[in-house]
């Protein structure tokens, strides 16, 4: 499928989803399971990037994997036999959400033989974009952004100052180690409260180093010149290639650079810790879950263990 760009709503046809890692931190049990096929309540999530990026107005999802993780991409096939059952049976609400999938957007496989960093990952998708495209998406699976619709506001963001705009949040001071941190300055512009100048990146700095606290947060929206610079840099520690050093490159050489500092909940899927927190979270605000699991959770936590 090859929509003029023009039938996109922010201009954006692409999104990349790099989802070539093993989840060792989930093992046992994404040992044969993807984690991206982990369940978020119950939706893959997966499932749930696809639908963040859909509603961004994309139509091809690009989902960067390993050798042996095509199951991913099975998600977005149809499954007939068990759709015929569902509707033999008479139960429509799951047969709306088995055909949900494959009816958000168009899923692309790409593979990376080896694991040589996001920059990599990211740098895969080149081939696979029209020449009409020179904006692309990438959204980090293991990321949960909640409330979704921060891609619409970096989107109309990009409309008013170009280049590339990165998604951020800001995290405790004591916390910045563990991120890459952005060096910004203010930017007047009414329309995007959070919007800010990008001078900078250090990757994951000590406390004392860091020129902020606004952190990266797994949404970027990069103008196709990122694949110049992917082409330029030069491998890091364990012989990867860094999106974050391509982004410096970028911004050295004058390439407008801005973030869009979120102002809601950011839950790493990629860690159980985090992932618990995030069906605790995406659960509280789902209509059929939520009342329950809030009553269920108030008298719980009024208990003494």
């Amino acid at each position: 499928m090859n929509l003029p760009i023009a039938d996109h709503k922010w201009s954006v046809k692409t999104v990349v989803v790099p989802a070539a890692g093993m989840g060792t931190r989930f093992l046992p049990a994404t040992k044969t399971v993807p984690k991206e096929l982990l369940p978020v309540v119950d939706t893959p999530g997966i499932e749930v990037i696809a639908s963040e990026a859909a509603a961004l107005g994309a139509s091809k999802m690009i989902i960067v994997t390993a050798p042996k993780k095509q199951g991913v991409l099975a998600h977005f096939d149809p499954y007939p036999e068990l759709e015929a059952l569902l509707e033999e049976r008479g139960k429509s609400a799951q047969l709306e959400k088995v055909r949900r999938a494959p009816n958000l957007i168009e899923a692309i496989p790409v593979t990376q033989e080896r694991p040589l960093g996001l920059g990599h990952a990211v740098s895969l998708a080149e081939a696979e974009l029209h020449d009409d495209e020179d904006v692309v998406a990438v959204m980090l699976p293991d990321d949960l952004v909640l409330p979704q619709g921060v891609m619409e506001t970096m989107a109309k963001a990009r409309e008013s100052v170009g280049g590339s705009v990165l998604c951020a949040c800001e995290v405790p001071r004591e916390e910045v180690s563990n991120y890459g941190v952005f060096e910004v300055e203010p930017v007047d512009d009414p329309a995007t409260p959070g919007l800010k100048k990008v001078i900078g990146m250090v990757e994951k700095p000590a406390v004392e180093d860091a020129p902020s606290n606004y952190v990266a947060t797994g949404r970027y929206l990069l103008d196709r010149e990122i694949f110049d610079a992917l082409r330029k840099i030069t491998p890091g520690a364990g012989g990867e290639l860094q999106l974050t050093d391509a982004i410096a490159m970028l911004i050295d050489k004058g390439h407008p650079v801005h973030i869009v500092v979120h102002d809601g909940a950011r839950h790493d899927l990629g860690n159980p810790g985090g992932y618990i927190r995030a069906c605790v979270d995406f659960a509280l605000r789902d209509p059929q879950y939520g009342p329950g699991l809030r009553r269920y959770l108030t008298a719980r936590l009024s208990q003494e263990d």
